[in-house]
């Protein structure tokens, strides 16, 4: 079977996640990637035969999606050549990871395709939403991919779609430990603030990943290290907790781990949101995104927040096992995988 699989490349967690699962993937046959977008930091180990500027997702200043440069960044006229050239009606199953010029290529070819990740979620009513919806919000998680089938990955299975997430194996195969320090991954947040803040609760170990120091540097009872995986899983692993953004990786793995967690949505990021809105039904602290974060809640949280788990060990296994059962379903004929695949 050959696979086109188009992986998103604003953020690393689209990237992180196609590396977890190509191994699996592999399994059933030949893996082209199309890795469409310019604007993530994760080295993209992999079989990227197919590459584009795509229609990347930018942010603004406080955190929002910058809808102008979104809307300008390509040529229509470009973008059409380019949707069209996609040869997606040469593979046998096309996974595509959030890219617009997929979902349009397959539209305008008319062939089938399974919208693979968190966002894929949103398409279904069940996955948490914010009290107050956003319109804008919700048509660019509804409408920026289109697929025949849409396969999501969340916090919790809202919907028989959506299944646990994708964890990688440094992560799986930890051991976690306490050795009494607080990760803190906020890049959106100065590290001037966030030293301003932390210092005021001296007899808490703080190891802050910033996203503009280039050495391992310490503040009093603060630590400010560069972004690394490596370093950042280490981190994790060993920490008691876990401040950082609404995203879906992070608090995924952190827990997998059973780290207790303080969410803090970024500002004008509505699925953010709709993932802090989630994490607040599970028990996890959020922050209210119009509030800023400062010493007080923290020292609360350290006091009181509630350390959660979930395990996602099965989630590749579980939502791959639909994808072949999608696939193979009698009334999907257009996505019938060959007989001789089966997961493995």
């Amino acid at each position: 079977m050959k696979i086109f699989y188009a992986v998103q490349a604003t953020g690393n967690g689209h990237i992180s996640r196609a590396i977890t699962l190509l191994p699996h993937l592999q399994k059933w046959g030949e893996v082209d990637c199309f890795l469409s977008g310019n604007n993530s930091h994760l080295q993209a180990n992999l079989p990227v035969k197919f590459r584009s500027k795509g229609i990347s997702l930018y942010y603004n200043n406080t955190g929002g999606l910058d809808y102008p440069k979104i809307a300008f960044q390509r040529n229509p006229l470009g973008v059409y050549k380019e949707v069209m050239s996609l040869p997606v009606e040469k593979y046998d199953l096309v996974l595509n990871d959030f890219d617009c010029l997929t979902s349009l290529a397959c539209s305008l070819k008319k062939v089938p395709s399974v919208h693979f990740g968190h966002q894929a979620s949103f398409q279904y009513t069940e996955a948490p939403r914010p009290i107050f919806k956003s319109w804008h919000g919700e048509l660019l998680l509804k409408k920026y991919v289109q697929a025949t089938h849409h396969i999501g990955l969340h916090f919790e299975k809202y919907h028989p779609s959506i299944f646990g997430a994708v964890i990688k194996q440094e992560i799986l195969e930890a051991t976690p430990v306490n050795e009494g320090h607080i990760t803190v991954y906020l890049p959106a947040l100065h590290d001037s603030f966030l030293q301003s803040i932390l210092k005021k609760i001296p007899l808490q170990r703080f190891e802050v990943f910033s996203k503009t120091v280039k050495t391992v540097t310490q503040q009093k009872n603060i630590i400010f290290k560069p972004i690394d995986q490596e370093s950042f899983n280490k981190s994790l692993i060993s920490c008691a907790g876990i401040i950082c953004g609404a995203g879906f990786e992070t608090p995924a793995e952190a827990l997998q781990l059973g780290k207790k967690i303080l969410a803090m949505p970024i500002w004008g990021q509505y699925e953010q949101y709709c993932n802090g809105a989630a994490l607040k039904n599970m028990g996890v602290q959020v922050l209210d995104p119009y509030k800023s974060l400062d010493t007080e809640t923290i020292e609360s949280w350290l006091q009181n927040g509630a350390t959660l788990s979930r395990d996602y060990s099965q989630s590749i296994q579980q939502s791959l096992t639909y994808l072949l059962e999608v696939g193979a379903a009698p009334t999907n004929r257009n996505l019938i995988f060959p007989k001789q695949i089966a997961l493995q």
